[in-house]
């Protein structure tokens, strides 16, 4: 009955490619109605998160969970992690608990979480993947209102968690977080952003003009962020203090992203803080770092306030070598974009960019770069969703749900809201997370998006492929098993792309570690160009498109199959 079950909702997700292909081929429908299609039912994904709905709006309640997208079993295809809280009173009735989806593909997932024992009961917030210990398959870390928790990749199918043997026990609240190699010694350190110091037994009421409303992010004391220190023997060391700026003030932790934005050959790292200003911290290359955000123009917005950032990317909007920020915020703010100027500043082009007028009226969460249409330059996707339930009472034109935004790159350094009809972007929820990855393998990028006490939403693009791409895996050698940090050229004819290989970014998110460029019509690559955390480049020309590659440090790119 299982088999016949999967045959159907295979031959089913098929029938309807087919149908939005034909309508779009000769219907004379515009593609901007459809561009992804919510295959959540048909592909076997039923998990439900809870924030643990207590009716006392729990200050730890309204921020979510993450999750997203991996190759746990090496099979070719990518795997599905999804994140829940946690019912917060004495002897609950049951135990929600984070959940594994393994990628059958042929469109469907199974769920694995029992067998491979990674089906935490924790009140789980993010998540981040990758190779600590270089040995082929990718770890996963998780994040909780609690000690957080580091599963070791057996290699079979199963996971070991290990957190308590290797020295990652995070205490605190942790929120976002992210794998790198920040002192260049080709293993993967850790960042975990903090939010505050809470106790929900010594929970405050807060109200705003008589309303119960959950509390604002300065109720409570914010708290130092985490880094720890790959030992390169199998644990971590605590090096927070040490490698931060002595006097640097804590701020309220939400968003992570690593890269390189100096280019001189270490990681950075930015920081969007909740109500807080934000961290820009620069790498001196031997895992210390210098913050300087009110310098680089990152600190605030134009207007030089601090805003309530939630997510955050690196990305290198406008192709120009440089990676660009953007930060989702609260509503009424507009999330903001930061174009790298020249590696010691970035202006603000929020307003001239477009995206100010758009994302005003919503309050944003997870937010990636990333190129949905493989016209060779990246995109925007925001998610959206208020964190009071009762926000309609306070203010009567803003809804609880609200739908998540997609922005195309115009190519001009300006961008324009992409509009929808029944579509999987019509959706209309309470959402927080977003990870992005190629999970059918069809040469374009899908969307996994986390929504508070819903079901998550699985995306499948249907109109990326329609123009060329190749996608790049990464095994490093000297430089980390897992390639990250390193800085991919794609050339093709006149246009240049860029990408750094990203463990984290978004919001409590994680993402396809495969590099994926569109180029558009270009039929051949005329050059890759990998630049690894070591220093080593490689170089590779004349490559055909709609092909992925494996790029092994030190060798030529070998082609990958489809699974």
């Amino acid at each position: 009955m299982k088999k016949n079950n999967i045959l159907c909702n295979s031959i089913y997700i098929n029938l309807i490619l087919i149908l939005y292909f034909f309508c779009f081929q000769f219907c004379n429908i515009s593609s901007a109605e459809h561009i992804f299609i919510d295959v959540t039912e048909t592909s076997g994904i039923t998990f439900e998160h809870t924030d643990g709905r207590s009716g006392l709006r729990l200050f730890n309640e309204f921020l979510g969970s993450g999750g997203g997208f991996f190759d746990y079993d090496n099979d070719g295809d990518l795997d599905i992690y999804l994140i829940n809280g946690a019912i917060q009173t004495d002897n609950p009735p049951e135990k929600p608990h984070n959940v594994l989806y393994r990628n059958e593909g042929n469109g469907t997932f199974t769920d694995t979480t029992e067998v491979a024992g990674v089906g935490s009961t924790a009140y789980g917030t993010g998540a981040t993947v990758g190779d600590y210990d270089n040995d082929g398959d990718l770890d996963l870390f998780v994040t909780n209102f609690g000690d957080d928790q580091l599963y070791r990749n057996n290699g079979d199918g199963t996971f070991t968690d290990i957190t308590g043997q290797i020295g990652v026990g995070n205490p605190h609240w942790g929120t976002s977080c992210a794998f790198a190699d920040v002192d260049n010694d080709g293993y993967l350190d850790l960042y975990i952003a903090n939010y505050a110091i809470y106790d929900p037994k010594n929970d405050r009421q807060c109200n705003e003009r008589g309303v119960h409303v959950y509390c604002g992010p300065h109720a409570y004391p914010a708290i130092h962020d985490t880094l720890l220190r790959n030992n390169k023997d199998g644990t971590y060391s605590d090096i927070s203090i040490s490698s931060r700026p002595q006097g640097l003030a804590p701020m309220h932790g939400l968003g992570v992203t690593f890269g390189d934005y100096d280019n001189d050959g270490d990681m950075d790292l930015y920081v969007a803080n909740d109500q807080d200003p934000n961290y820009l911290f620069q790498n001196n290359g031997k895992g210390v770092f210098l913050e300087i955000a009110l310098i680089s123009g990152v600190c605030y917005n134009d207007m030089g306030k601090e805003e309530a950032g939630m997510g955050t990317d690196f990305g290198d909007y406008n192709n120009d070598g440089q990676l660009d920020l953007t930060v989702s915020n609260y509503q009424t703010e507009t999330n903001t974009l930061y174009n790298n100027l020249d590696r010691d500043f970035f202006s603000d082009e929020t307003i001239p960019s477009g995206i100010a007028e758009v994302t005003h009226g919503y309050l944003g969460w997870g937010i990636k770069f990333f190129d949905y249409d493989n016209d060779g330059f990246q995109d925007i996707f925001v998610a959206n969703g208020h964190l009071m339930d009762n926000i309609s009472r306070l203010e009567k034109h803003v809804s609880y749900p609200q739908k998540n935004l997609l922005f195309r790159n115009l190519g001009d350094n300006t961008f324009e809201k992409v509009k929808t009809q029944a579509d999987g972007l019509s959706l209309k929820k309470i959402s927080r997370g977003t990870a992005i990855g190629d999970y059918d393998n069809d040469g374009d990028l899908d969307i996994l998006i986390t929504n508070c006490n819903q079901k998550p939403d699985l995306l499948q693009n249907v109109i990326g492929n329609q123009k060329n791409w190749i996608q790049i895996q990464l095994e490093g050698k000297e430089s980390n098993r897992s390639g990250i940090g390193a800085k991919i050229k794609v050339i093709t004819g006149t246009h240049v792309q860029y990408r750094e290989v990203q463990s984290g970014g978004s919001y409590l998110s994680f993402h396809d570690l495969r590099s994926h460029f569109g180029v558009g019509k270009a039929e051949q690559i005329d050059v890759i160009e990998i630049r690894w955390p070591s220093g080593h480049i490689d170089t590779n020309t004349n490559l055909p498109v709609n092909q992925r590659f494996l790029a092994v440090e030190g060798d030529k790119l070998s082609p990958l199959h489809n699974p």
